[in-house]
């Protein structure tokens, strides 16, 4: 593994996002000077917080998972988890409603969720399930420790054992049709699949080996936290705090100062800050302006659908929502062909409602209820402008209304009493590239050794993490990218693969 050269004592992480949080965790736990620069009054980044009129809005991932990856962190620094966190096991992970009017629960536990199957769709699919669950497993175990949890120097990084076992799986091949060789009942399939849009591509083309993370949603285990997601970067913060690190918020990055191939300062609004090595995690194109370099790939990046996020703070709930909902409409091949093909809005939504209050009710008033509804839509190079949203998305948030009433969550824009409306626009506004959250697409060109990698050529010592570059989108593989740009500062390779709820020892090192 290569690692940045020369002296790197004293470290500026710029960004207090999951990934920077975690870069500075494993960082400190190496014995690192850490001073961590983020532009908003609190830490977060993407996993950011609104509060209005008493509810408190998550505005970034609603779903955790693999909170091992969470343990490591803090334990780089010889906390545990439980010490600054309460995380709630969800059960069901999800609730699936579909246009036909069926739904299923899904579980985590494989005896529940195959007693779920053979009640939903019979004996047979869930035979299917107990081999496609096998599959996940085996799967996962594949890919984790070689190509997730791995710093790529060359594609030639992925000439080892674990490849041929992971062509032997099948992980090379599409993932639709792959699901579909374990159950046959369509609205399973879907079940298994949509998790590939997290990663930017429709199941019909993404690649099996994205399956891992129905693994990590329907295996592994969903949790929530108390007090709300966003309670993740606030307890990675004070840790980091305790264990000497120096947080700076409300300071924006203006430029990085240099000598030769060296960053030698990190210059805010308000400071310059002296340093020996500089992790960065804003979006890729920030990132590159404060460098100033551009990618070099023979195509340019592609990235990922964003989302229309309706927060609605209510004066009532319905009780057949779970934690998480997923109402799927008839569409599925076509919704997915709006969204990243033809750059139009989908006209049969599937819709992520999430309930956060149905697990821990303090995230609204007494009485009260917050609600989180998540529109996949095109991003801005394909579709709508940020301009056209300005208009564009209060009518949108009223289709989107009628939509659930059809659905039978009748009355729901009645019970309204708070609302943030979160659009593309609102996206491109804070940097994101083409107005999505979601970063670079997962392609095959675009994942793995081809992502943008985390050390960038013509600097000495900085290190890109984030979901933008290696191992990608989500919150399982932006804590990890943070681990992994530490060991290339650090010389040190970290935690590596390991169950789910293994117990971790604090790391251990020396400066360079």
């Amino acid at each position: 593994m290569r690692t940045i050269t020369g002296r790197t004592d004293h470290v500026v992480v710029v960004g207090a996002g999951l990934a920077g949080l975690s870069a500075t965790l494993h960082l400190l736990g190496a014995n690192r000077r850490v001073t961590l620069v983020e532009r908003d009054p609190l830490p977060g980044g993407r996993a950011g917080l609104t509060e209005r009129d008493g509810h408190r809005f998550d505005t970034g991932p609603t779903v955790l998972t693999m909170p091992h990856l969470l343990e490591e962190a803090f334990a780089a620094v010889g906390r545990t988890m439980s010490e600054r966190l309460t995380l709630h096991p969800l059960h069901p992970a999800y609730h699936a409603r579909f246009a036909d009017g069926t739904s299923l629960d899904v579980h985590t536990g494989a005896q529940a969720m195959e007693a779920e199957i053979e009640r939903f769709a019979g004996g047979r699919e869930a035979a299917g399930y107990r081999r496609l669950r096998q599959w996940l497993q085996d799967l996962y175990h594949a890919q984790m420790g070689r190509f997730i949890e791995s710093n790529f120097d060359s594609p030639f990084s992925l000439l080892h054992t674990d490849l041929a076992r992971l062509a032997a799986l099948g992980g090379f091949g599409r993932l639709q049709p792959k699901i579909a060789q374990f159950v046959t009942d369509e609205r399973l399939q879907r079940v298994f699949s949509f998790q590939a849009l997290y990663a930017g591509v429709p199941p019909a083309r993404a690649l099996a080996a994205y399956a891992v993370i129905a693994y990590m949603d329907t295996i592994a285990g969903v949790y929530f936290p108390q007090g709300g997601m966003h309670a993740v970067p606030t307890a990675m913060a004070a840790a980091a705090a305790d264990a000497g690190a120096t947080l700076l918020h409300g300071q924006t990055v203006t430029r990085l100062e240099r000598t030769g191939e060296r960053i030698t300062a990190v210059v805010t609004d308000q400071q310059r800050i002296p340093c020996d090595a500089v992790v960065l995690t804003p979006d890729l194109p920030v990132a590159y302006r404060l460098l100033g370099k551009r990618p070099r790939r023979p195509l340019a990046l592609r990235h990922s659908p964003s989302a229309v996020v309706l927060h609605a703070g209510t004066n009532r709930t319905w009780p057949e929502l779970a934690h998480h909902t997923i109402s799927f409409g008839a569409a599925w091949k076509q919704t997915f062909h709006e969204l990243t093909t033809t750059g139009s809005l989908m006209s049969d939504p599937s819709l992520l409602i999430t309930r956060p209050t149905a697990t821990d009710p303090s995230l609204a008033p007494p009485g009260k209820h917050t609600h989180y509804v998540l529109a996949p839509c095109p991003n801005t190079a394909i579709g709508p402008s940020p301009a056209t949203w300005k208009d564009l998305g209060p009518r949108y948030r009223d289709r989107l209304l009628r939509e659930l009433e059809r659905r039978g969550l009748t009355g729901f824009e009645d019970a309204i009493d708070t609302e943030v409306l979160v659009t593309p626009a609102d996206w491109a506004a804070q940097g994101h590239a083409d107005g999505t959250p979601f970063s670079v697409a997962h392609t095959f060109p675009q994942t793995g050794p081809f992502r943008p990698r985390n050390l960038v050529s013509g600097t000495a010592n900085a290190v890109l993490a984030g979901c933008g570059t290696t191992p990608g989108v989500g919150v399982p593989t932006v804590l990890i990218s943070g681990r992994l740009a530490a060991a290339r500062v650090t010389g040190l390779s970290g935690a590596r693969h390991r169950a789910p709820g293994t117990p971790v020892q604090p790391a251990k090192g020396n400066r360079s």
